[in-house]
């Protein structure tokens, strides 16, 4: 018998009620309340317009974890992370993982009886980790100053032109003259002649970055450091070094645990570092860590008992959900020193091989091939017809998304691609984006889907 359906009742399709005969305002709020249902429906299908985030090459934010950590996550988005005294375990939480950040840079101030030792905090991403470092340079910079009886009022800060633009940022917003050292074509990091010739009284630091946003290159701290030694000992000015380890923070001390870049560098004060990079958290969480607690001067540090107990906190913002900080804590247990070193070496490996597969392709020359990191850089040589932004935007038309760019300061004339290789892009799918290159460089040559310039990528 079959079921009787009343004459009264109405059975419409998913996208017939108001997603089908009603426009939602995109600008003002609408007058009326939408279901549950539908404004889902419709905010989820206008994201579908986005591109795929595990395709996203161009971006050193993770884009996969693991589903355990997925759960983790959306069951603490909700504990703000200022609320320690109400939130005990997730404060906790962050005080271990700011202690294992430390611990795997070689701070100081780092106690097997203190498991709270370690000087530093977790940021929204490496951008407040490098105002709260520059700030602590600035403010020990004037220290020093104003105990001698000296002008404190000209701060500059020596850092490459290929730094991330946050550093740009922190020059304005907190009144320090940025000395920018200019690249050169073929060379893109910063070297220690440059850094002994822009050192004065008056710097608050030098950074070094390990993983430049260009070509992801390793700068030489070391030998920086060194320079800066020479300086002082022979009485010049005794200035310290900070690590922008945003992108190799959580690389390098898998890959390459021997070389010395970090704390186990005398002359190096902070280090910062970004967990949704290569720590492989979903954005935002950073890390910045001192050397010891004399390198962060107290005066940055607040107090406020308005919601508890006495909490110290240095940070730019205030409240922020914890779920990233969960996160990062389930990486770091979950994965150990084994399994970010597995991750790394694989990636390392996908790298190579793509970067051998791209080296054979004519007209492509390789600027760096993901040893160091997996980061490829690459650029075009001499005048093929067609050009890198040819080639990207050819990429975004078949799922990859891949950016074209000019080179900074004085090597303005060099434009590559750059390709960035995260958990989640299996050796597979970059097998597969080689060879849509190949395909793509072959149509280029024969005039198909030229004309893409610089200036068309801009915006």
């Amino acid at each position: 018998m079959s079921e009787f359906i009343s004459p009264d009742a109405t059975v419409a399709p998913a996208y017939t009620g108001r997603l089908g005969t009603e426009p939602i305002p995109a600008l003002r709020m609408p007058e009326s309340e939408t279901e549950p249902d539908a404004t889902y429906r419709f905010i989820h299908d206008e994201l579908m317009l986005d591109g795929s985030s595990r395709l996203n090459l161009a971006t050193f934010v993770t884009t996969w974890m693991d589903p355990q950590a997925d759960r983790l996550m959306a069951e603490t988005f909700d504990k703000n992370m200022v609320d320690k005294d109400e939130y005990p375990a997730t404060a906790e939480i962050e005080t271990r993982s700011v202690n294992i950040v430390a611990a795997l840079f070689h701070a100081e101030d780092l106690s097997p009886v203190d498991p709270s030792s370690a000087t530093g905090v977790s940021t929204v991403g490496s951008s407040e980790a490098v105002m709260l470092a520059g700030l602590a340079l600035k403010w020990r910079w004037r220290q020093a100053r104003q105990a001698a009886g000296r002008d404190a009022t000209v701060p500059n800060l020596v850092l490459g032109s290929n730094v991330q633009v946050v550093w740009e940022k922190f020059c304005r917003y907190f009144d320090v003259e940025p000395k920018y050292l200019p690249m050169a074509p073929g060379r893109y990091v910063i070297t220690p002649e440059q850094v002994r010739d822009a050192v004065d009284e008056n710097t608050i630091g030098v950074v070094a970055t390990l993983g430049t946003t260009f070509t992801g290159e390793l700068e030489p701290v070391a030998e920086i450091a060194a320079v800066l030694d020479d300086i002082a000992a022979a009485g010049g000015p005794d200035v310290p070094v900070h690590v922008d380890a945003a992108s190799g923070g959580f690389v390098v001390p898998f890959l390459d645990p021997e070389l010395e870049w970090d704390f186990r560098v005398p002359r190096v004060v902070s280090i910062n570092v970004s967990g949704h990079k290569y720590g492989m958290t979903y954005p935002g969480i950073g890390f910045v860590v001192w050397r010891s607690k004399v390198h962060l001067p107290e005066d940055l540090v607040f107090r406020v008992n308005y919601l508890g107990g006495d909490m110290p906190t240095f940070t730019l913002n205030f409240s922020r959900p914890g779920n990233q900080v969960i996160g990062q804590y389930y990486n770091f247990i979950r994965l150990g020193i084994a399994g970010y070193t597995q991750i790394m070496g694989a990636l390392r490996d996908t790298a190579s091989m793509l970067s051998q597969q791209l080296s054979e392709i004519d007209d492509i020359e390789i600027i760096t091939d993901g040893s160091a990191m997996p980061v490829l850089a690459f650029r075009l040589v001499g005048d093929p017809g067609y050009t890198v932004f040819d080639i990207s935007h050819e990429l975004r038309a078949r799922g990859f998304q891949v950016p074209a760019y000019t080179m900074p300061a004085d090597a303005e004339d060099v434009a590559v691609l750059r390709i960035v290789l995260r958990e989640g892009f299996g050796r597979d799918l970059a097998h597969k984006l080689g060879q849509d290159i190949d395909h793509i460089v072959e149509r280029l040559r024969r005039g198909v889907g030229r004309g893409h310039s610089a200036s068309a990528f801009a915006h």
